[in-house]
Order: C-alpha cells, then structure tokens, then sequence
C-alpha cells in the first residue's frame, strides 16, 4: 500500500484501520483524538483549533503550510467535496477519493433521478417540479431539496397549509416529491472495485429516536443484530440486487471505493425502496470495520469494508470476500434542543457499561455530539430499543425507568 494520508474534521471517520507508518492520520485536536495520538503517536497529527473545529479544506490548507506531500502519499477524505477538492490540488495532493462532480451528480436528489435511468424504478413514485407546482392531493408525502444531510433536506407535508408555506418561501427551487412510505429503514455499505461489487452487512437503521434527535428523518445509528428479525432471506437477496445494480453503474460512470444506500419497507405493501444514495464513505464504515476486525481475531476469514475501500481506491483488483458481522450497534446523540452536552461523568459510566463512546466538539443542531458503540444490538425491534438500549437512554436523559416523563415514557415504553 503506498503511503495515506488521511485528513478528516473528526478522527473517528478515518479509525477504520489502526494509524501506522503507511496510514497517517491528520485531525483537529480534541481531548478522543489526543487519546489516540497517545496511542500512535508518529502516525496522527492533530491541529489545535483557534475557536471551533476546522473543517476538512482549512485543515488540508493549514497542514500543507508545514507539510509537502511525498512523492508516494496520497489524500484521503471522509467526503470529496467542489470545496475541498481544488484546495488539495493547490497544496500538491493526489486526492484518491473519486471526482466531486461525479459524487454530486450521484447524491443530488435532482440529477440523481437522470443518473440512475432505469434504476429509479427502485425509488418510491416520484415526480420532479418547481416547489410552486407541487399540488396537494390530500395524502402525505415527502418533498427533498437537491442537498440534505442527515434528513436535513427531507420534509414530510401532512397538510395543504404546510404544502403553502413551503411554496410560498420557495416558489421556484426544484423540489422532489416522493410517495410517503411507512416502515423501517435500512442501510448497506458497498465497495467498488475494479474487479468486483462488494457488497457489506445490512444493518437497521435507527431513524429519528427521541432523544438522540428532534429530526423525524435524521439517522442516528445502525444496528446490525436486528436486521435478519426484521428481513427474510429473499428481501435481503433484493437488497442486495439494489446495491450491486448501483454498484456496477456507479463503476461504468468511474466510481471507486465506498458508497452507501439507505433503504425502506413499506410495510402496508410489503415492498422495498431505495431512499437515498450517499456518494461517500458511510458514517457507519468505521464501526461495521472494527467489527468485521473482531470477527477476524476469533477466525472468519476475509476483508474489512475499510480495508476494501482503500483497495478499491487504488485501483487494486480484490480476491477475498468481506467479512460477515451479525451482531453490534450504535447510537448517536446527536445536538438538540433539550441536549447539548454530555457530562463526563456519563460517559464513563456509559464506557463501563462495555459501550465504546465517542465525543465530538460540535455545537451546531443536530450535529453529532456522542457515538455510542456496542457489541450488541441495542433495537428489540423496529422503532423500540431493547434493554441495553434502555440503559444508554437512561444513562443520556438522567430519567430512570419508572420515572414519570411524558414525550421519553410514551415513545420508549419505559
């Protein structure tokens, strides 16, 4: 493997592999990425930020003041972006992540629907128009922008008033309109290759839980022990028809290495729908890796979705297969308006619960605030956490079961 580099706003998006003399990793510094440079000291670089995290072009830009890239090292990002992109090739970078215009024309919602062709037909009904021309046919449904992030661009419209003030403020912002569909939500991470669609365990999607989110459609973790209670064999075999279709025209339009689909059961029509493509790594790639890492300690053989990533970005052809996971979640506390910190006190309380727990400095709404990792599922079922899941809400909120709580009771059946 030639030398990487990989330079990332928060060093747990880049821990799919452990830093060392190949693999180098350049981050803000924050009290977690300083317990891993004590760790790997000589393989991370941590820049102090003057008032808040740097994203990732100023720190690609601040770096490269002190730092010239070797003539053998490459850069790595968590998301290749029209931003980030010219301010690694003005600092001297060979940028391994795929081209930005490629990944847009994938992820927007707009010309996602052109770049898919015949694939839409895994998408819900749909229909693209000005905001203005969208009319109310007296059933919800979802109306996306071009861009979102973590739900951000998604609104269910439940009313012909909201449907107005929505075209009121936006009149002539091309919007897509979806058919609303009710059920759970499903993620896969896939790899391409130059060779070979790789395609990686299907987790359940935990999707706008109190508290962890006031977002309805914001994701906050995935759960992979859920996945085969929820899905039989043949809605998995479809899933993963879904993923390799996408995978093999994202490698005919010159894609390399990860890329992510999230999808839905309609549960009334018992049928299932992509949601989104998210042209990048997956959030959820570190914590599906260090999983598959595990797995390989007690003697599955294979490869780690990371590990297939850095592969397929450098054009290297895969022989292995990856490594099968069947157990393990996490949950992310994302900022609220009720929470916007976590206290040390519960993270330690949370750690010695056997949870791996990782804070963030951001500050803005529903960004991410506090990962938390388990080696078991935390679901019992679609939209219900289980009794670990329980303790970690109990451990966030301060609320024990019992307690009365209105919103929290009701929604967690506590």
């Amino acid at each position: 493997m030639k030398q990487i580099t990989y330079i990332t706003r928060d060093i747990e998006r880049a821990l799919g592999m452990n830093p060392s003399a190949e693999y180098h990793i350049v981050c803000n510094k924050s009290p977690y990425s300083e317990t891993i440079k004590a760790t790997f000291p000589e393989f991370v670089t941590l820049i102090p930020a003057p008032a808040k995290p740097m994203g990732t072009g100023d720190l690609i830009a601040e770096y490269s003041k002190t730092t010239k890239p070797a003539t053998n090292s490459s850069l790595l990002v968590f998301k290749n972006t029209e931003r980030i992109e010219p301010v690694a090739v003005t600092a001297g970078w060979s940028l391994l992540n795929p081209k930005a215009s490629l990944a847009e024309s994938i992820e927007n919602k707009i010309s996602q629907i052109e770049w898919l062709g015949d694939l839409s037909k895994y998408l819900a009904s749909h229909h693209i128009d000005l905001a203005k021309n969208i009319t109310w046919s007296k059933e919800p449904f979802i109306l996306q922008w071009a861009h979102g992030h973590t739900g951000g661009g998604t609104v269910l419209i439940s009313s012909e008033k909201e449907l107005d003030a929505i075209k009121a403020k936006f009149p002539e912002r091309i919007t897509r309109r979806t058919e609303f569909v009710g059920g759970p939500s499903f993620t896969v991470n896939v790899v391409v290759a130059p060779n070979k669609i790789l395609i990686g365990n299907v987790s359940y999607q935990i999707t706008g839980t109190l508290p962890f989110t006031d977002n309805v459609f914001a994701t906050v973790g995935n759960d992979w022990a859920l996945t085969h209670s929820l899905l039989n064999e043949r809605e998995i075999e479809y899933i993963h028809e879904i993923a390799r279709n996408i995978g093999k025209k994202m490698s005919d339009s010159g894609w390399r290495g990860l890329f992510g689909i999230d999808l839905i059961r309609d549960d009334e029509r018992n049928t299932m729908h992509l949601i989104e493509i998210n042209a990048r790594q997956p959030a959820s790639t570190t914590f599906e890796s260090f999983l598959q890492r595990e797995n390989r300690a007690l003697g599955v053989k294979g490869i780690t979705m990371f590990e297939a990533h850095i592969k397929a970005l450098q054009d290297e052809k895969i022989d292995d297969e990856l490594i099968l996971i069947n157990d393990g979640a996490q949950i992310l506390q994302r900022i609220t308006s009720q929470i916007k910190d976590v206290s040390n006190e519960k993270i330690v309380e949370l750690n010695a619960q056997g949870h791996i727990s990782i804070p963030y400095l951001n500050i803005m709404p529903n960004e991410d605030l506090l990962r938390i990792q388990s080696m078991q599922g935390l679901m019992e079922t679609h939209g219900r956490l289980n009794k670990r899941g329980k303790a970690i809400l109990e451990i966030i909120t301060g609320v024990k079961k019992g307690e009365e709580i209105d919103t929290l009771k009701d929604a967690f059946d506590l």
